[in-house]
């Protein structure tokens, strides 16, 4: 009896001494652009802290299990103004966080990339969708978060092809991004099975997007664009400029669904997700914030719940070790998708579903029943091990 109690108090005294010693801090940083960018839409106005509070409130989730393991995270923001250099910004968040959670132009994270390539700083790309960055620009000190254009592609398609809307008309913008989309949905035409009946573009001639008389404009001008089609299923339109697409829908010659940028759209999360426990998560993300949670908010949420699990994991706050684990075997994070979500190894892409939404509800989650991978369904959105391009270095 004497035995046992001396070792429950020798127990209790290393317990008492460990959660007395300082805790494990954990300082991450947050690097976007100063400003957000206006959308077609009146309702769907990006909020000042679009992509920031999802990564404080996985900051708030982190701490709550941090009590009882003795670690403590904290967040700092920094937002680049038109013109500052990102390599400068990035290398002043180093100096005093060891992980950066970025919503950069693709450019921009280059810069920001190679600026701390020596100095053990990982950052988490939570905004660029560039197949490019995961590819031929691919760096070894960057994981990406954010979903590629050709998975988000990819996920779209499979659900048209299983719906066998097969034929498609495809309308893209002129801005060059709306081009890379494009070029996604064509690759996963031809990776699906699916056929492009008809190609057209749709130029940005500049001027207001809303006037007084813009219902009536659109609805003389788009019927026009789209009629003389060949025989198609669904307009899939490319058009990441927010310029047309959102006039499509219920606009068109012919009656057809849209889809893409606009009518079923792709997207890493939605303010409809309510399965597998999302519901929990939205309504706190509601309380705290008073707006629904976005893409860019779940991406950010990921990123930094990512270093959390990895930090958790190891009990270590050296960026290198939880680097390191983060791209290990034994990696995964939960992350209200069904699924457990985990890092492809040749380009440090987070494989995840992708949601196919309307607006309104979540139609579909891809990937498909019936697309089979030999190692991950979810490999089966995007480029896969024997096509990619990257070399980690």
């Amino acid at each position: 009896m004497i035995r046992w109690l001396v070792g429950a108090i020798g127990l209790t005294a290393v317990a008492s001494h460990a959660f007395a010693a300082d805790p494990i801090e954990i300082h991450i940083g947050y690097l976007r652009l100063a400003g957000v960018k206006s959308t077609l839409s009146l309702v769907d106005q990006p909020a000042d802290n679009d992509g920031v509070a999802g990564a404080q409130l996985a900051i708030d989730d982190n701490n709550t299990t941090g009590k009882f393991l003795n670690q403590h995270f904290t967040l700092e923001e920094l937002r680049l103004k038109e013109g500052e250099d990102a390599a400068k910004a990035a290398a002043t968040l180093a100096e005093r966080n060891g992980f950066i959670i970025a919503d950069l132009p693709a450019d921009a994270l280059v810069k920001a990339a190679d600026a701390l390539r020596d100095r053990g700083t990982v950052i988490f790309n939570a905004g660029a969708t560039d197949d490019r960055l995961r590819e031929e620009d691919c760096r070894g000190n960057v994981i990406h978060v954010a979903p590629t254009r050709s998975m988000l592609a990819d996920a779209l398609g499979q659900y048209l092809v299983w719906k066998q809307w097969k034929r498609w008309m495809l309308v893209t913008g002129s801005h060059d991004k709306d081009k890379l989309f494009a070029a996604a949905l064509k690759r996963a035409a031809t990776r699906f099975g699916a056929k492009i009946v008809d190609e057209r573009t749709f130029e940005d001639t500049g001027g207001a997007r809303r006037t007084d008389s813009g219902v009536t404009l659109i609805q003389r001008q788009i019927p026009v664009f789209t009629q003389q089609a060949p025989s198609y299923d669904v307009l899939v339109a490319a058009d990441e400029s927010e310029v047309f697409a959102s006039y499509l829908p219920y606009r068109t010659w012919d009656p057809r669904p849209v889809a893409g940028s606009a009518g079923l759209e792709p997207k890493s999360w939605d303010a409809s997700q309510d399965q597998w426990g999302a519901t929990q998560l939205q309504n706190r993300f509601v309380k705290l914030n008073a707006r629904h949670m976005t893409a860019l908010d779940m991406q950010a949420w990921t990123a930094a719940r990512m270093i959390g699990e990895a930090t958790s994991r190891t009990s270590s706050s050296d960026a290198k070790t939880i680097f390191g684990f983060l791209k290990g075997p034994d990696f995964s994070v939960a992350a209200f998708k069904g699924q457990r979500l985990t890092l492809r190894d040749w380009n440090l892409q987070l494989r995840q579903p992708i949601l196919l939404v309307d607006g309104r509800m979540v139609v579909s989650v891809s990937p498909q029943e019936g697309f089979l991978h030999q190692v991950s369904e979810l490999d089966t959105l995007g480029v896969d091990r024997p096509e990619t391009k990257c070399k980690l270095n």
